[in-house]
């Protein structure tokens, strides 16, 4: 296993704990506690970080990307088409995977949405972020519907 593979796994692993407290105890001060702070998506930006030191050509290849002789797709993929540009663009990915879902967990929270409801977007943010994003504002456009008609 390279550096790149632990990288990747490890910016997996560490959102899991925050996501799983969103899913499995949304209502529990531990779950509010630990994501009060920025914790929670620090560790996938800390690796995207340091993707960036140990392959420092990654970032100026997507810098280059805009002026590629094919286009700025070509160039894009070739920026992120290597070890180091797939794993970025993971721990990229997975930090705002569980930034969407915070604010999900806390919008489904105020909102007072049904618990599968919430567990389903909770559950959506992480895996399909705007699937998840999708269940929120239809949970709360229906409750609002729904209370505005009472």
């Amino acid at each position: 296993m390279n550096i790149y593979e632990i990288i990747f796994i490890l910016s997996t692993f560490w959102v899991g704990p925050f996501w799983f407290a969103m899913l499995l105890q949304p209502k529990s001060d531990k779950t509010k506690k630990l994501l009060a702070k920025p914790l929670f998506f620090f560790g996938p930006i800390v690796l995207w970080f340091i993707v960036m030191i140990i392959s420092p050509d990654g970032l100026s290849k997507f810098g280059e990307s805009f002026s590629h002789d094919q286009g700025f797709l070509i160039g894009l993929i070739d920026s992120l088409s290597s070890e180091a540009g797939i794993t970025a663009t993971w721990a990229h990915m997975v930090a705002g995977d569980i930034f969407a879902t915070r604010w999900i967990w806390k919008k489904s929270l105020e909102h007072n949405i049904h618990p599968i409801l919430r567990s389903f977007a909770i559950f959506f943010g992480v895996m399909l972020m705007p699937i998840g994003i999708l269940i929120l504002i239809l949970s709360t456009l229906k409750k609002e519907k729904y209370l505005s008609s009472s």
